[in-house]
């Protein structure tokens, strides 16, 4: 789902625990890590696209995190072609993310994710 100027509504989630700690999570297939991310299909909203992504890319549900802050308004970057895959075929991939940080329910064993592959839904 692509607005107007061409940009696409994605969510963007950053969990950490109470030691301060953030999670990257490997790019499936690459050498690359990022925060869990992705676009936000039609009828959904952000929370929901948020929570979906959430379980699709690294395997915790709504039940494993709370909710501490999220960005007020919509942050809008333009990725340049050579990001290759990113990169649409008319020109630049322009996301416009909302970000959201999370804390890790501390009832789940501390490493209980850390070597764990998750291939996502």
């Amino acid at each position: 789902m692509i607005d107007d100027d061409g940009y696409r509504p994605n969510v963007g989630i950053v969990i950490c625990n109470r030691q301060g700690q953030v999670m990257w999570a490997r790019r499936f297939g690459q050498h690359s890590w990022q925060f869990p991310q992705g676009g936000i299909n039609p009828g959904e909203s952000a929370e929901q696209a948020m929570y979906r992504e959430l379980f699709e890319e690294v395997g915790l549900s709504r039940k494993d995190v709370r909710i501490l802050a999220s960005t007020r308004n919509w942050l809008r970057y333009k990725l340049p072609k050579t990001f290759g895959a990113l990169g649409h075929k008319a020109g630049m991939y322009r996301p416009e993310t909302k970000m959201v940080s999370f804390a890790v329910n501390e009832r789940r064993r501390r490493n209980q994710y850390a070597n764990q592959q998750h291939a996502g839904v």
